[in-house]
Formats: C-alpha cells, structure tokens, sequence
C-alpha cells in the first residue's frame, strides 16, 4: 500500500485497448480514484488536441501531460503548468538531417500537428497501423513544405517525429540523433517511428513537475506505461507500472509488470496498490 496522489496514464497501449477504447471497468476504478482523492492524470505523445474524445470527457482529469512531456496544462485554468520545446533553427537543422533518410516526418507547434504535403501523401508506405494512418490523416495539417513553415513562424516546436518500416534504420536513428544534436532525447511508442523532444520534454521530468506544482514528490506517483516513450516515468515514479504488452526493454524499468492493454491491466494494478 503506497500514498499515491497522481496516476500518470500512458493512453495508446496502456489505458486504451487495441481498439483505442476506455473499458468499463478502468473507467470505474479511474472514478474510485479520483474520488479518493488521487489525480488522474493522461500522459501521452499526442497533442491536446489530438486525445480521443472519451478522455477529454473524463469529468474527474484537471491535468494533462502531452507531447511526450513537452507540456504539462491545468485544465482547469488554462494554464501551462510546464513547457519544453526545441528551438525552430534546431528543428530546421533536424528536418534538413531527417531529409537524407528514407523517412517522412512531421512536427507539433503550438498544440497543432504538420507535415508536408508530399510527405503526408506517402503515410501508408511508412507504417502499417491502421489506426495510425488514420489519425495521421486526419490530424497532420499539410504545409506547402515544413522546413519553410518554420521559418516563416519562427516560432519553437514542441516536438518532431519520423516514420520509417526500415527496423534497422529506427534502432540506428535512436541511437545516433542525440549524439548528433544538442539537448534532445528520443523515444519510440509505436514499432514504425521515433519521436524527438528537447531532453527536458520527457514524461518523467513533466510528472514530476506536476507532482512539485500540487505539494507531492516521486514517492507519491505511480505511473503506467508500455513504449519507450513511458520509460522516463516510469523510471521517475515511485511506483513504475508496465502492461504485459509492453515491449521488453520497457518493462525492465518496471517495479511491476500488470495486465494487458486488453484486459484492464490499469485497473488491476490500481486496485492492487491504490487500496
């Protein structure tokens, strides 16, 4: 039995199922939570505008952390509690790297999403998840050319992101891009692309923030995850909680290891430490 005070909840993988849905039963036991007295907190790579209606309707969330931690925001009050972006010459600088690769990316300004409009043609040739293609559709505005966006907004991004299906070439990129650029750290939530922030717009540094913000510290966190995007809060959190869908390398960074995506693993764990 810990004193937890913030649940931080990856989405994709973790509190949603394969089918991007919120079951009943994690539902009624973020409810319970909440009604206990815990904050409840989504904690995703997406933008704000980007989270499925089911979780901005959740009348018991009064804070967000978006954008891989790029962001933390009081729904409440509007504010932005915590921010880290990349500066618009350096994500001009990562794009023209980017575009020696057989990859298409796109960038996260300002709460919105872009990519170039060629780029964005070419979605389905670079990753195979259907629900992904879809939200990239969707959600990515298309930009004569997103390298000159940038520099005609001269305005610092939240976050980049490249797609490719080429395993061998992701691994490399994960390794080689903090070495090559200042201040950035890299992370993967899905099999077929990697997300870049600045190093300080991670999930561990902006839960723990929060957690400042509101009175708490490490110890009264527990956070859940499955990507390598989760790994900073899970890491950061006194209670570090993986799905069993998790992929491998993440769960070691678990202290413990729950049920799958599928089969309500949020809940379960809840239920085992929260009371």
């Amino acid at each position: 039995m810990k004193d937890i005070k913030i649940i931080a909840l990856d989405l994709d993988g973790t509190l949603l199922n394969t089918n991007k849905e919120l079951s009943r039963r994690n539902y009624e036991v973020l409810e319970e939570a909440a009604r206990r007295g815990i904050e409840i907190v989504p904690t995703t790579g997406r933008y704000y505008g980007a989270l499925p209606q089911v979780i901005r309707q959740l009348p018991f969330v009064n804070y967000v952390i978006t954008i891989n931690g790029a962001q933390v925001r009081d729904l409440r009050s509007g504010e932005v509690l915590y921010s880290a972006e990349i500066p618009w010459q350096q994500a001009i600088e990562i794009m023209s790297f980017l575009d020696t690769l057989p990859v298409i990316y796109d960038c996260f300004l300002q709460d919105e999403a872009f990519m170039s409009a060629a780029q964005k043609e070419k979605i389905n040739e670079h990753t195979t998840d259907p629900h992904y293609r879809k939200m990239l559709y969707d959600l990515r505005q298309p930009v004569p050319e997103l390298k000159e966006f940038l520099a005609q907004r001269q305005t610092d991004i939240q976050k980049t992101q490249f797609f490719t299906m080429d395993s061998a070439l992701r691994a490399r990129m994960m390794q080689e891009l903090p070495q090559r650029f200042e201040n950035l750290i890299v992370s993967s939530a899905l099999i077929h692309n990697v997300e870049i922030n600045h190093i300080r717009g991670n999930k561990g540094d902006a839960v723990l923030a929060l957690a400042k913000h509101l009175g708490y510290t490490a110890d009264n966190v527990m956070s859940f995850g499955d990507g390598y995007n989760d790994v900073p809060m899970l890491r950061a959190a006194g209670l570090g909680v993986a799905m069993a869908n998790a992929f491998d390398d993440v769960k070691r960074y678990a202290d413990y290891i729950t049920d799958d995506c599928d089969h309500d693993g949020v809940a379960t764990a809840i239920e085992r430490f929260c009371w």
